[in-house]
């Protein structure tokens, strides 16, 4: 059997809810031109003169309600910690080391790799922890892994997980946490993906404007690697098997950044006017994240909480994130064997 390396590689977290902390992380996110896809003068200006010095010290503040909710820890790193060790345990009778590193920050790309680097493997598997496609997230990932492993003297055969946003395992995970819900307790149900400013979902298919695609009613096999059309294809899969019609739920696109045009309709706006109509229970689903973070925690937990019952809601339910489901961990080990 081939000498194997795995490496799972999520976003990122601070390594503290410091404001210091926060800004390295902000600084080092945001600079990236797959986040930020504006010419480099433009975002240096941008990020590092406007954007980090006012927001990170805000998102201190968030990061330390997230670690409070937590037992004083980052839920993204700590579930990444587990994912890592239950995936080697099931690879224990076989030469397989599964690493784990943040595209931003610790433990870092540059240290994990190196460490492989040294091991010399036969192949190495790339995990990107995101279910669906999108330059910003998987793109930069690969990419970062690409740039450091080409200065290897020896590079070995490279197998890349570029998104699993269909994968059974995967959907049965969301739908067994759905499934500690009831459905007929809730007025509607909101799938909530994290959002992309549009113009960066056109240079994924330039020759066709999302105005003019009708992915929200199919899927589109030719656009495979388009964000949107993943999403929507996600929440079908979770829709049908939790026995869901059309109209008992929403797709909509969470955490915009800026002014610039962002996937549509956004969440919060949807959870207000679920309020004003009426609803008094929401039930919410944020697929695109494998572990709770900031923006299920905080964001959804929190945030979308207040903004319900300022119009008249009672309780947004947050169906968890897979975090350490045994469906999921199976899932994983099922994506790397695929490609073994």
């Amino acid at each position: 059997m081939k000498k194997t390396g795995v490496l799972l590689v999520n976003l990122g977290t601070p390594d503290s809810p410091k404001t210091m902390d926060v800004r390295r992380y902000l600084t080092e996110f945001l600079n990236d031109p797959r986040v930020i896809d504006i010419n480099a003068v433009g975002r240096a200006a941008l990020v590092n003169g406007i954007i980090v010095p006012f927001r990170a010290p805000q998102s201190a503040k968030i990061y330390k309600e997230l670690w409070d909710m937590w037992d004083g820890e980052s839920p993204l790193l700590t579930y990444g910690k587990i994912l890592k060790d239950k995936i080697q345990a099931k690879f224990a009778d076989q030469d397989v080391t599964v690493e784990l590193a943040m595209r931003y920050q610790n433990p870092s790309l540059d240290d994990v790799m190196e460490r492989m680097e040294k091991a010399s493997y036969d192949q190495i598997i790339v995990v990107p922890l995101f279910p669906h496609y999108a330059s910003a997230s998987t793109g930069s990932a690969v990419e970062k892994v690409m740039k450091l492993m080409r200065k290897w003297w020896a590079i070995p055969e490279v197998k890349i997980v570029a998104e699993f946003f269909d994968h059974p395992g995967y959907i049965d995970a969301f739908v067994e946490k759905a499934n500690m819900h009831k459905m007929e307790d809730y007025d509607h149900v909101i799938f909530s993906y994290h959002g992309l400013p549009k113009r960066q979902l056109t240079k994924v298919h330039p020759e066709l404007e999302c105005a003019n695609c009708d992915c929200h009613k199919a899927y589109k096999p030719e656009y495979r690697l388009c964000y949107q059309n993943e999403c929507y294809e996600t929440t079908r899969l979770i829709a049908s098997k939790l026995g869901l019609k059309e109209d008992d739920y929403t797709v909509a696109f969470q955490s915009r950044l800026g002014k610039t045009p962002w996937l549509d309709p956004y969440s919060d706006q949807i959870v207000e006017e679920q309020a004003k109509a009426g609803s008094k229970k929401l039930l919410m689903f944020s697929p695109a994240f494998i572990a709770d973070c900031l923006e299920t925690s905080v964001e959804i937990g929190v945030e979308y909480q207040e903004i319900f019952e300022e119009h008249g809601g009672e309780k947004v339910q947050l169906v968890e994130s897979l975090n350490d489901s045994d469906t999921w961990i199976n899932a994983v080990e099922s994506m790397i064997k695929e490609r073994m």
